[in-house]
């Protein structure tokens, strides 16, 4: 077992956790409470290109051959393809010429631990409200292309063929045949803990349903899931105690679901998230629209945050 440790030059920004605010118009549901503008890295070394794309390389090093700065861009060689940066979009060179159809990829900045919490202020409740209510009419278009081909997922059937079974911690589930490994270890690591923690001990008896692999788009979007690649794992209690874990759900008993602070949120122990984080999992609780129940295998965005990966090469 090895352990990767790759710290990247990365940014830091914050939404009302921790202390900036989103514009309404990004109405990207996957935004963190540590967010990123483009324009705040123009001059900075290394560029936001390439730091994304290293992640990227760093990431899939059996799938990416190398990343590079080539055509006044940074890239990397998928197979035999090479994707730019393309400000974010990750665009074939063939595609380039189209670049202003597509929005960026959430190339996110991902905290370790969660902020502290901070009531919205009257503006941040402002920009937060028209996100929600014109999330439908401004959802962004991101090009697929890059995922599709690193995943080998170009529709249903192609996804179907992908992904297995596997048990998970007590649950049949459905992924992409080549996060098993990962999988596999999360758990072992969760059930080695749930031996000392009654806390994960109880999370774990708690489990009521679990769905992973889902050919669909993000709620409202143009947007592929992770699910569609059998990338992304939702897990459900038996009961939510009264509390909230999707902010969509949220919103349709509290039209002001940005207010539902930590407390009132459910959330996994922080020893399973962390768990889950080690193997290249992203918790959707660290997003702005958060997603408590959400994992999601991205460990680009962990190794863009400076943050450790344990993983078999």
């Amino acid at each position: 077992m090895l352990f990767l440790v790759i710290s990247l030059f990365f940014a830091t920004g914050n939404v009302f956790a921790g202390g900036r605010s989103q514009t309404a118009g990004n109405l990207d549901p996957q935004l963190s409470f540590s967010s990123y503008d483009e324009e705040e890295f123009s001059d900075s070394f290394p560029s936001r290109g390439e730091q994304v794309m290293k992640a990227l390389a760093a990431a899939y090093p059996r799938r990416i051959e190398r990343a590079e700065f080539r055509n006044n861009d940074w890239a990397v060689l998928l197979r035999d393809t090479w994707y730019y940066y393309a400000g974010g979009r990750l665009l074939p060179e063939d595609l380039l010429k189209d670049a202003a159809d597509y929005n960026a990829q959430p190339f996110y900045n991902y905290q370790s631990e969660l902020p502290p919490w901070k009531t919205p202020s009257p503006d941040d409740s402002v920009r937060l409200r028209d996100m929600t209510n014109n999330r439908r009419r401004m959802s962004s278009r991101r090009s697929s292309f890059f995922f599709d081909d690193l995943w080998r997922v170009h529709n249903r059937d192609e996804s179907y063929q992908r992904v297995k079974s596997i048990r998970f911690l007590g649950r049949s589930i459905m992924v992409h045949y080549s996060i098993l490994e990962d999988l596999s270890l999360v758990e072992e690591q969760i059930l080695e803990i749930v031996k000392t923690d009654s806390q994960v001990r109880t999370w774990v008896n708690n489990i009521s349903t679990m769905d992973a692999w889902s050919w669909r788009n993000i709620v409202d979007t143009q947007n592929r899931s992770f699910h569609a690649y059998g990338l992304a794992i939702d897990i459900l209690p038996k009961s939510l105690g009264g509390k909230e874990t999707y902010w969509l759900w949220a919103s349709q008993r509290n039209a002001e679901w940005w207010n539902i602070s930590y407390n009132g949120r459910f959330h996994p122990p922080d020893a399973v998230i962390k768990a889950f984080e080690s193997y290249g999992f992203i918790w959707g609780g660290k997003w702005l629209f958060f997603d408590t129940m959400h994992f999601e295998y991205r460990p680009e965005i962990l190794i863009l945050n400076g943050m450790k990966l344990e993983t078999l090469r």
